[in-house]
């Protein structure tokens, strides 16, 4: 049984509750409760908080929505990739089913009619992301560690993602999404991925004041600034870099650029998967000329469901997350070796799974 599985099961035993919703004053607060997983989500806390959403935006006694996570270590790391991991190594396609409702659920924050408050606190990775990113009030704190870390684990930044990365300034989300790199508060607010900061030991009593009185009053009361951060000052060249057509020609430029920066950056990105590198430059690229964000969860669910079939998904999760060997073995293992069409069957239509994003 897999982890997303013994979740469900436990739900329905009525043993675990892996998202608490409760209304507090005007505010609905949903806190997702898998601390000792840095409360990595599982299709039934997607669907859990689908429902809550659903229902409060139609309570007129709820004014507005809050996200937080339990513990101290951060609002959520991603979506349950052990289960992703078991499901690719299987041949199954239960994580299709996932994807698409995660990916319903971004759509549906990103549109929600009442504001949403999403306090990104620590560590904030890729589902992560999706559930606060997409929000129309987002709070980062001294501790908030911003990342969109797939192609690591083989994969391609998907909830929304690559819209988010392919909307900041110059070509910053490029660099992200490549290097998988995390970035604190200064650098969040910097790329479109927060709106506001506010010190980690003020989040209490601003969850406190949020139950009697609108985000929007509250705030100004609590937010700070940020100080410096890494990004702007490498706005050069990122720029410059990561410009370049394709992802070989990136890293050389990245080398031969003569700054540590770059050169720590071209040695990260080679670090990672061949074929997600390009599938990623590609996604980012389309993104962008997509704009809006309902096209690009239906091309990022494309590509996430091939995905599955690719090796390096299966192996990347074993070597970060079950081995922990850091040693992946990457097929191709060099981005020479991918070719136009490996990166072309990523975005290619998909066939007898149902329909697809329904984010109208």
């Amino acid at each position: 049984m897999t982890e997303a599985d013994t979740a469900a099961a436990a739900e329905t035993a009525g043993t675990a509750d892996t998202v608490l919703c409760a209304v507090e004053g005007r505010t609905g607060v949903l806190t997702l409760n898998r601390p000792r997983a840095l409360n990595a989500l599982t299709h039934p806390m997607v669907l859990r908080i689908t429902e809550a959403l659903t229902g409060w935006e139609r309570d007129p006694g709820v004014e507005q929505v809050l996200i937080r996570g339990a513990g101290e270590r951060g609002l959520c790391a991603g979506g349950d990739i052990r289960a992703i991991h078991d499901d690719a190594k299987a041949g199954t396609r239960s994580s299709a089913a996932f994807w698409r409702d995660e990916y319903r659920l971004n759509a549906y924050i990103a549109r929600y009619p009442k504001p949403y408050v999403a306090l990104m606190d620590g560590i904030v990775m890729g589902g992560g992301v999706g559930v606060s990113a997409h929000g129309s009030v987002r709070v980062v704190t001294e501790r908030s560690r911003v990342a969109m870390p797939e192609t690591g684990i083989g994969f391609v930044p998907d909830v929304g993602g690559t819209h988010l990365l392919a909307r900041a300034p110059g070509l910053l989300g490029t660099h992200l999404a490549l290097t998988g790199s995390a970035v604190g508060a200064a650098d969040a607010l910097l790329c479109g991925l927060a709106d506001h900061f506010v010190p980690a030991g003020r989040l209490p009593a601003l969850t406190a004041e949020l139950a009697g009185a609108p985000a929007r009053e509250v705030l100004g009361r609590y937010a700070a600034e940020p100080g410096p951060g890494a990004l702007a000052g490498a706005r050069g060249w990122i720029d410059h870099c990561y410009a370049a057509a394709t992802v070989e020609e990136i890293v050389d430029r990245l080398l031969g650029y003569g700054d540590p920066e770059a050169k720590e950056a071209a040695e990260t990105i080679l670090a990672k998967s061949p074929t997600a590198l390009k599938a990623t430059l590609e996604a980012v690229r389309r993104a962008a000329a997509l704009g809006a964000l309902d096209p690009v969860l239906e091309q990022e669910f494309r590509v996430s469901c091939h995905a599955l079939t690719s090796p390096d998904l299966v192996e990347g999760i074993r070597a970060q997350v079950v081995d922990k060997d850091r040693s992946p073995r990457w097929s191709p293992a060099t981005l020479g070796e991918v070719t136009e069409q490996d990166v072309a069957r990523f975005f290619a239509p998909l066939t007898g799974d149902g329909p697809g994003i329904a984010t109208g």
